[in-house]
């Protein structure tokens, strides 16, 4: 027998060059290079994730990559993929309430990955200025960054929320958009089969699925974003050009010079979104008014919250030293409170009383930096007061371990604010000038 010899292993500790000893077809349905399905797999790998319907997790995937790959890559080029559902799970909101999130298995997302890789770049160059999320070389600090100068020039804005966005998208409409950027008839094919694969709850009974794209799967984001740009951003740039927005996924804030103007826009983005299958939500969409020292209006709404920032107005200085009042983002409440969960999640005081310091440096240092690249980029000094609670995690800390702490806050704080002037580099909390003081 002839064995075709072509396309690289999927074997990571062999050369990239690999070949596959696998006999395949002469020809398939559909050219999809080998080598995509290895980078794929690649970026699943990065990500890591949960393990889906088929409890597979990426250590168990790996011991066999090589004929897992070749399955993925195999059953593709035939056209005969046909995606396994998806595992349902639900994890809290920052705002209260469950966001279901649907698990793909590991193939799934090697799958999914192929076609993302494939889809991306067709689309992205047609994207807005003005959309933000998901896409390369853009951030969700970009989108507060743009929204705060929007804001000083603006007085007002509506912030947008979409009652349960990703769950309402309607497969129709998603597969004309696919559509419309390739020709590539697998791309379609297996985009169309993954909209509809059913969803796996807890209990096991499965769930058939007629609109939406389950969070949680590896081209689903791309997909919400393909959708919402045909939906949401040519519809404002022909219907309103004038009008300024920033979108991250379904986070919008849209940006009017007076109140008559926001409610006319609203209203049309109403019924925009009533004809494409979205509702915006009753309570959450707001009509907001940016108060600061110029714009001194009474309003019922002054203030709103947009990627994890609230928007509103804050005490400032100028160049020559003179407070005012702008229309300023900081840390939103909301994120606050889930650093200070996380924080406690450490259960530094009960469990960790047998550790040294610099293991809990260790511990913390990675998400205290990671808080402060995010939350410390706008309005800085209000992030900072946050990680103070880090401070009086790390007493309670010594009051467990030390016994002649006990029941002494202020003479464990002063031992940690002594320990803290001697090495500042040992928590990033300390290099930022934020140290223990007893009193506080």
């Amino acid at each position: 027998m002839r064995v075709e010899r072509r396309g690289p292993t999927f074997q990571p500790k062999m050369p990239v060059n690999q070949e596959w000893e696998e006999p395949v077809p002469e020809a398939k349905p559909y050219d999809i290079p080998k080598q995509l399905v290895w980078k794929a797999y690649q970026r699943v790998k990065v990500n890591r994730g949960a393990a889906g319907v088929d409890h597979e997790t990426l250590t168990t995937f790996e011991k066999d990559l090589k004929g897992n790959l070749y399955k993925v890559w195999n059953r593709m080029s035939s056209g005969s993929y046909f995606p396994p559902p998806v595992r349902l799970v639900e994890i809290p909101k920052k705002s209260g309430g469950m966001r279901p999130l649907g698990i793909p298995t590991i193939a799934d997302r090697v799958a999914q990955a192929v076609a993302k890789m494939v889809l991306e770049p067709l689309v992205e160059p047609a994207f807005h200025q003005d959309s933000y999320g998901y896409r390369r070389g853009r951030s969700a600090l970009d989108a507060v960054g743009v929204a705060r100068q929007r804001c000083w020039k603006a007085d007002w804005i509506i912030d947008l929320d979409i009652k349960e966005f990703f769950d309402s998208i309607p497969h129709d409409l998603v597969e004309r958009a696919v559509a419309h950027h390739t020709n590539l008839p697998w791309v379609r094919l297996y985009v169309a089969r993954w909209l509809r694969a059913p969803v796996q709850r807890p209990g096991g009974t499965l769930e058939e699925r007629t609109k939406g794209t389950p969070q949680g799967g590896v081209i689903s984001p791309l997909l919400a974003n393909l959708f919402l740009h045909y939906a949401f951003d040519l519809w404002m740039r022909r219907s309103f050009p004038s009008v300024q927005f920033e979108r991250y996924a379904d986070d919008t804030i849209v940006h009017c010079g007076s109140e008559q103007q926001a409610r006319k826009v609203l209203d049309a983005i109403r019924g925009r979104f009533e004809q494409c299958g979205l509702e915006l939500h009753p309570v959450k969409t707001r009509i907001v008014y940016c108060k600061d020292d110029d714009r001194p209006g009474e309003f019922e709404h002054i203030k709103f919250d947009f990627l994890g920032y609230t928007f509103q107005p804050r005490r400032a200085k100028n160049r020559w030293g003179k407070f005012f009042v702008s229309f300023l983002p900081a840390i939103s409440a909301k994120a606050a409170k889930a650093i200070r969960a996380t924080i406690g999640q450490w259960r530094m005081a009960s469990t960790r009383n047998n550790q040294r310091l610099e293991d809990l440096a260790r511990l913390a240092n990675p998400s205290v930096r990671g808080w402060m690249n995010y939350y410390g980029r706008f309005y800085r000094s209000k992030c900072v007061l946050v990680l103070r609670h880090l401070n009086e995690a790390l007493a309670a800390w010594v009051r467990w371990k030390y016994k002649r702490f006990r029941r002494r806050e202020r003479a464990s704080m002063h031992w940690l604010g002594c320990i803290a002037r001697r090495d500042r580099k040992l928590f990033v909390l300390w290099q930022l000038g934020v140290v223990p003081e007893a009193g506080r």
